[in-house]
């Protein structure tokens, strides 16, 4: 066997050190299906294989993702953790754990690995930990509808069964299909692929439109975009229709030739004007549909068929090309500053702002965010020529040009070239001549939004003057409440020591208050039923004051039901503490007391366990009567 030879040996023997288990071992007791399974060597080799494949192709710049190949290694890794998972009983990321065994064992033929080493390990790392928090849970659901299909020979986990596995919880089919079969059981794949089209379905219907057919003017006409080199343009209407959705009715206008520039590669759609004679227009957005550039409007004009003016809002898109010029040189450094293997992974450019999400498997620290502005400052300052180059696809791949948005690209390209050493894009979009134009560029936010992707907010020109002025003035503002100290960072940090402290001064004299409370309540105490009944209006300053109560008075009393009942800023308080006993012997809940009973009385609402439950509401006036319905209960 290829498992045998020393290509493998020396993971399989890493595994064994970490989980405390043999390969070629005779049996393993499966904890989740009760029975003995002769399933660890299977698991041992899937895992050693599969840590290569991994590792390979993170070094290779392939991230896991949810589409394409990046959703491949995707379900490698999820398919090698779902083994240790389920074969060896490991429950805590485990291929981030090897990752240093394969550097090493490759770097005389693949040092990449060895290079990547630490970057390789965050990346699985994140991705084990991510999937082992569903799988816990789907391999409970699916165990579930295992137990639930027939034992017979043809058996079926239905297809919406699998969709849920899929859609809750993460698991690609082929992974449910997997541990189908180890029982002996299929999928039904035309269910689960109907299941996934009628959630599409109900995707398209929430935002569906009516859309009237085309009314042509010109037959067989197309449509120039002259908007690169002008922002105006003499032209005429080919084709328009009606369009109308849940909230309001627009127009879509296409002409034969238009400088307004469709939303496209993370770039919004331009805005302006459109002159039929005295009659203007306002366009309220440009996208792109089948080739044709098709220009939003609330009207038509009286006579759509003579002469326009096509007019671009100039300001808007001189603001929103300082942006997309900003975007280019932040991936840049980017790339610089972090690694090569920064990749763009989706963008919004408008006048307000650039938004830019990367691959990227740790939070970019302050020192990082500060060398990135750094250095697209530095680049602003040189005032570098923007210089764009239409070329063969071929030629811009060998120049070393990169795909910034991911678009559909023909043969042949727009090149955007910002110092070829420094930053050498293919890009369809709109950019300024220089990047002196920029004036000053100032990141906003960096955060998380998936799984190994980074944002970034971002701001240049006029944008950027904006926020920091408005910063300035916030600043101003705090240093005036914090009486203008020299060291502003000082005196928030004592002030929040203070805080602390009081805080913490302010809890013990709540809790000290609680105690006196309860006392008096533990005095006011009546049998009714052979239950241990308190009921009491009482005054705390927050709500979570009664529940407290409610569990306390529990270790002082048996068979009881309490309660409480609180006016706290003008908003009525409940809580009801109820003895597991009472709850058996009684037959009394009470989250269903709350429901059904308490918060129409204080028109409000609430929950919680059967021995414990709060609700809050409006109205004051009844808290007495709260009081009354508990006690008549029992």
């Amino acid at each position: 066997s290829n498992y045998d030879t020393d290509v493998f040996t020396g993971t399989i023997e890493a595994i064994e050190k970490i989980i405390g288990l043999k390969y070629n071992s005779p049996s393993f007791f499966h904890p989740l299906t009760g029975v003995f399974e002769e399933r660890t060597d299977i698991a041992f080799r899937v895992i050693s294989d599969h840590i290569r494949a991994i590792c390979f192709t993170i070094a290779d710049g392939q991230l896991p993702s949810n589409t394409g190949a990046g959703y491949v290694i995707r379900r490698i890794l999820r398919r090698a953790a779902r083994y240790y998972f389920s074969n060896l009983n490991y429950k805590k990321p485990l291929l981030t754990q090897l990752v240093s065994l394969i550097a090493n064992q490759f770097e005389s033929v693949f040092p990449e690995v060895k290079k990547q080493q630490d970057f390789i390990e965050r990346v699985i790392k994140e991705e084990e930990e991510a999937f082992l928090i569903t799988l816990d849970k789907g391999l409970i659901r699916l165990n579930d509808f295992i137990i639930a299909t027939p034992d017979e020979p043809g058996a079926i986990i239905s297809g919406k069964n699998a969709f849920e596995l899929y859609d809750t919880f993460g698991f690609p089919l082929d992974l449910t299909k997997l541990i189908a079969t180890e029982n002996n059981l299929t999928v039904d794949e035309a269910g689960f692929q109907k299941e996934m089209q009628q959630q599409k379905d109900r995707s398209r219907a929430a935002a569906v439109l009516d859309t009237e057919d085309w009314v042509s003017l010109v037959e067989n006409a197309s449509s120039k975009f002259t908007g690169y080199d002008s922002l105006e343009a003499r032209s005429n209407v080919i084709k328009y229709r009606k369009v109308s959705s849940k909230t309001k009715g627009f127009y879509q206008l296409i002409l034969d030739s238009t400088p307004f520039y469709a939303e496209s590669g993370g770039q919004v759609g331009d805005t302006g004007t459109l002159h039929f004679g005295d009659e203007i227009i306002e366009v309220t957005n440009t996208k792109k549909e089948n080739g044709l550039i098709i220009h939003f409007t609330d009207k038509l004009p009286a006579v759509i068929s003579s002469t326009v003016i096509a007019k671009v809002n100039a300001q808007r898109r001189k603001d929103i090309m300082l942006h997309h010029t900003a975007t280019h040189l932040m991936h840049s450094a980017l790339r610089n500053v972090l690694g090569k293997h920064v990749g763009q992974k989706g963008s919004l450019v408008n006048e307000e702002h650039l938004r830019f999400d990367f691959s990227h498997f740790a939070k970019v620290t302050d020192e990082e965010v500060a060398a990135v502005e750094k250095l697209v400052n530095e680049k602003i300052r040189e005032n570098i020529p923007v210089v764009i180059k239409s070329m063969h696809k071929d030629e811009a791949i060998a120049l070393g040009a990169m795909a910034l948005f991911g678009e559909k690209y023909g043969d042949v390209v727009r090149v955007v070239i910002i110092d070829p050493n420094y930053s050498l894009e293919l890009c369809g979009g709109t950019h300024v001549g220089s990047t002196g134009e920029l004036g000053i560029f100032k990141i906003k936010h960096e955060s998380a939004v998936a799984a190994g992707v980074r944002r970034i907010e971002a701001v240049c020109g006029y944008a950027a003057e904006q926020y920091i002025n408005k910063t300035f003035a916030e600043m101003g503002v705090i240093r005036g409440l914090l009486k203008n100290p020299k060291d502003i960072q000082r005196s928030i940090e004592n002030l929040s020591a203070e805080n602390s402290s009081l805080s913490k001064k302010i809890e013990g004299l709540e809790a000290r208050q609680l105690v006196g409370i309860r006392n008096e309540l533990l005095r006011k105490d009546e049998i009714i039923n052979n239950v241990t009944f308190v009921g009491e209006i009482i005054e705390v300053g927050n709500a979570d004051a009664l529940k407290k109560l409610c569990v306390d008075l529990k270790n002082h009393l048996h068979d009881h039901v309490v309660v409480l009942c609180a006016n706290i800023d003008g908003k009525a308080f409940v809580a009801i503490g109820i003895s597991d006993t009472v709850v058996v012997a009684k037959n009394l809940d009470a989250t269903k007391i709350i429901k059904e009973h308490i918060a129409a009385m204080i028109r409000g609402g609430g929950g919680g366990q059967k021995n414990l439950a709060t609700a809050g509401g409006q109205d004051i006036s009844n808290l007495k009567e709260v009081i009354e319905k508990v006690r008549s209960l029992l």
